[in-house]
């Protein structure tokens, strides 16, 4: 019977089978939160001509929906601890759904603010982590192609879906449209109950121990008996009570890295910009004369590159030439963001918007691959995930400031020119902060390379000093003694 216990207990992720399940699931699950929220930019004008009212208040529709989504994501993964990810998933998809049936029976833009901001907003917290969690249970070997398969569903979800919301708009009003979509959202629920966790057999009543790499052990476990277990839960639960405040300081040290917090400053003002293009694109292809079904096509061009961006920026970086000067492709993908951003205003038709949803999409793409990586060049790996966490909990409040600033500037201003700029300026202050500690840092050790191999002039002649007058006490003896 021991035997048996021994040669069942350890399990590791299958890396393939049902994690691929898993990895569909995850990819729909991003298809149907970030795509999504990306094209509720498209309902812009409609709410705006619904309601009558102006920009700033129609914007933070959007913002509350990226606000909510960002700032419960900590509420997703709790839940997805305490219970399971399955739960989690199912009951965002069940409150995302509800969420934006509701929304179709909307009377004002402060009831959207409750049904499409708060409470889509949350149903999307709770489906997004816990499904990218699951993704990495199942995959060890394959973690990175099961990752970069199940986060493509954003820019496919936005290519796909942003051409027919402007279809479901045109032929059903947009009441019509939040309510299939609502529909399309309830898929979550499937998705959740996909997320299969992986559970020892009743037999196999020891836990896993967890390996630091894949996240399980494979060295066998040994029987104990009930006396002796028991002996080690009391002293597990009296280290477990001292240790575990020092563990909590320990996981986040790094707030106090002052390179991290350059870092931190420097995704504040890439937050406050990335996200205006997204949000304005369609309304200033419309001012300009664009028509709907163009302008939707913009916000599919620009979601598909984002993919192409994605894979070939991550995979260049990760040459042998390139993969030291990770952290300039960074500042360079985010600065060539911004002037996209300073240009926009010269293009007004069709065929100029095009290269820059391409160009924008491309490098939006770009340094989304590069966050963790520039992450975790700075943090470690020992503390990338909860650092990661800290830096998409920043992106929360600038998401929920800067599009309606950017709709406040638009009816200030009467154009969108001020709003695109408050976006290139906030992306090029990004990479320029990031750039100057940067070449401060270079010129520190340029200085230090240089004290270390030509010693300053002080110290040699304190050396020559030093050596006449021991020379002189040498031939001071010498003469005493010969006399």
């Amino acid at each position: 019977m021991a035997q048996e216990r021994k040669t069942k207990a350890g399990v590791l992720p299958p890396d393939g089978g049902w994690g691929w399940m898993i990895v569909a699931g995850c990819f729909v699950v991003t298809v149907c939160t970030r795509a999504v929220t990306r094209c509720i930019s498209i309902f812009f004008v409609e709410f705006q001509m619904h309601f009558a009212r102006d920009y700033s208040g129609t914007a933070w529709i959007h913002s509350l929906v990226d606000c909510t989504t960002m700032l419960c994501a900590p509420l997703g993964s709790l839940i997805g601890n305490q219970l399971s990810c399955r739960v989690a998933v199912i009951l965002g998809g069940f409150l995302a759904s509800i969420g934006l049936v509701l929304s179709s029976f909307a009377t004002s833009l402060e009831y959207l603010y409750l049904t499409l901001g708060a409470l889509t907003g949350l149903g999307f917290a709770l489906c997004y982590t816990p499904a990218i969690a699951m993704v990495g249970v199942y995959f060890c070997e394959r973690k990175s192609l099961a990752y970069g398969i199940a986060m493509s569903g954003s820019g496919i979800g936005t290519f796909v879906l942003a051409p027919v919301v402007q279809m479901l708009i045109e032929y059903y009003s947009w009441r019509g449209a939040l309510l299939i979509l609502g529909g399309l959202v309830s898929n979550l629920c499937v998705c959740g109950a996909l997320l299969r966790p992986i559970t020892l057999k009743e037999e196999e009543a020891c836990p896993l121990p967890v390996d630091s790499e894949c996240g399980y052990s494979t060295k066998p476990l040994v029987a104990i008996s009930s006396v002796e277990e028991k002996q080690l839960e009391a002293s597990k639960q009296q280290r477990n009570s001292k240790q575990r405040c020092l563990q909590s300081m320990q996981e986040y040290h790094f707030l106090l890295m002052p390179d991290f917090l350059v870092l931190a400053g420097s995704f504040l003002f890439l937050a406050s910009g990335c996200s205006l293009p997204f949000v304005y694109l369609v309304p200033y292809a419309l001012d300009v004369g664009v028509s709907h079904h163009n302008a939707a096509f913009l916000m599919s061009i620009l979601g598909v590159i984002d993919i192409v961006g994605n894979i070939t920026f991550g995979w260049l970086t990760d040459r042998r030439c390139l993969k030291k000067y990770r952290n300039i492709c960074y500042m360079v993908a985010v600065g060539m963001e911004g002037l996209c951003c300073f240009l926009i205003p010269l293009l007004r038709t069709f065929a100029l918007l095009v290269p820059f949803s391409v160009l924008y999409g491309y490098f939006d793409g770009a340094y989304v691959a590069l966050i963790p990586v520039v992450t975790s060049d700075v943090v470690g790996t020992t503390y990338l995930s909860s650092a990661l966490g800290v830096v998409y909990f920043l992106h929360a409040i600038p998401y929920l400031v800067s599009p309606p600033i950017g709709g406040w500037l638009v009816d200030t201003t009467g154009t969108y020119t001020a709003t695109f700029f408050l976006s290139g300026f906030a992306l090029i202050s990004s990479a320029l902060l990031l750039c100057t500690v940067t070449l401060i840092r270079h010129c520190q050790k340029v200085q230090r390379n240089r004290r270390s191999k030509n010693p300053t002039l002080e110290p040699s002649e304190a050396q020559q000093a030093d050596f006449y007058t021991t020379k002189n006490k040498d031939l001071l003896i010498i003469n005493t003694s010969t006399s």
